[in-house]
């Protein structure tokens, strides 16, 4: 049974005790992270004298450990997984490097997402570009024919995530007049990725360095934008504005609990238990799933198995009458003329 909309604060309050963190426990999570990464990249360079096939098959867990290690990144910018600020930053600066992605910048904007989540007013704020029906039935042909594209699985989850984290994140983009924080966040990130690429280049040879990498930043980055957009980009979702909009409500009833199979939820980081995470984002990701275990009504809430998870790769329009998101098949079949309430509704704006 579903959870009321206002159980949200009281959660947050029950929540709280789970913060705590354990600089062994975290220590630990990070080795176990960090070594089998360094260790399958070395055994795929070693792969390449037996065949590129062995190394590709290889790119695959490799990856996994680099989609946990990103999970590391994104609770370091929590200030989550160490109990020291400090430490939290320099680890997180140091894992930016590895993951081609600028720590304070990126921390700042997925601040921003958190903050807003759920809200239509303030979409793009570091989520998936999401249109309304209204607002994309009051486009030409040629822009609904680009946001189509744009949500296309193919480019969504193949081309975005490649275009993200090779050339998106050299720059800090959506904060240019932000100050010089996210500048020498990123500047610096790339310095050091730079540093990174040349060493290994002389060390190992150019050609092998992409080679072996390449791959895995590849299926990485499609995992990463996978996790992230099935977190809130489900059926039944919650979005609203002005005074309909509530944080805890968006939280707890905008963010899905992705139940994966027990070694994805472990690569993953669990970060599937989204919507505990957005209701109390301190809570290190090794304790989310002991908030599932002790709290077991919160597996009611925006639950998504692994075989449902793929149907909302099609779910691209919030429908404001029906609070749900649909897909252009949906909306084909309904007919191309908007209720007067969507006409008409304020809520509408044109991207």
């Amino acid at each position: 049974m579903a959870l009321p909309a206002e159980d949200g604060r009281i959660w947050v309050q029950k929540l709280g005790r789970y913060r705590e963190t354990s600089a062994a426990r975290s220590a630990f999570e990070l080795l176990v992270t960090a070594v089998p990464l360094m260790a399958l990249w070395g055994v795929m360079w070693v792969a390449l004298g037996v065949g590129y096939w062995l190394c590709l098959l290889l790119a695959v867990p490799t990856a996994g450990f680099l989609v946990r290690l990103f999970v590391i990144h994104h609770d370091c910018g929590h200030g989550a997984f160490f109990r020291q600020r400090s430490m939290n930053n320099w680890v997180g600066r140091i894992i930016g490097v590895v993951t081609l992605t600028p720590y304070e910048f990126w921390r700042r904007k997925h601040a921003r997402h958190h903050a807003a989540v759920g809200n239509l007013k303030f979409r793009g704020m570091g989520d998936i570009k999401t249109l309304t029906v209204s607002e994309y039935l009051a486009l030409g042909p040629m822009r609904r024919l680009g946001y189509r594209i744009f949500r296309h699985p193919a480019i969504m989850f193949g081309v975005v995530p490649a275009y993200l984290f090779l050339l998106h994140y050299r720059l800090p983009v959506g904060l240019m007049r932000a100050g010089v924080q996210p500048w020498c966040s990123t500047m610096g990130t790339n310095a050091a990725i730079g540093a990174v690429i040349v060493l290994m280049g002389r060390l190992v040879g150019m050609g092998p360095l992409l080679l072996v990498t390449g791959p895995v930043v590849l299926i990485t980055a499609s995992l990463g934008v996978w996790l992230f957009y099935v977190q809130h980009q489900f059926e039944h979702t919650r979005w609203a504005q002005g005074e309909d909009w509530n944080f805890h409500e968006a939280a707890l009833h905008g963010s899905s609990y992705y139940e994966l199979p027990p070694i994805l939820a472990w690569f993953t980081g669990n970060i599937g238990i989204h919507h505990v995470h957005h209701l109390c984002s301190r809570i290190p990701f090794y304790r989310l799933a002991q908030v599932m275990e002790d709290h077991p009504e919160l597996a009611s809430v925006g639950r998504l198995t692994l075989v449902e998870s793929f149907r909302c790769s099609t779910l691209v329009l919030w429908d404001e009458t029906q609070k749900r998101l649909i897909s252009f098949r949906e909306l084909r079949m309904r007919g191309s003329n908007p209720p007067s309430e969507h006409r008409h509704s304020g809520e509408s704006r044109n991207p």
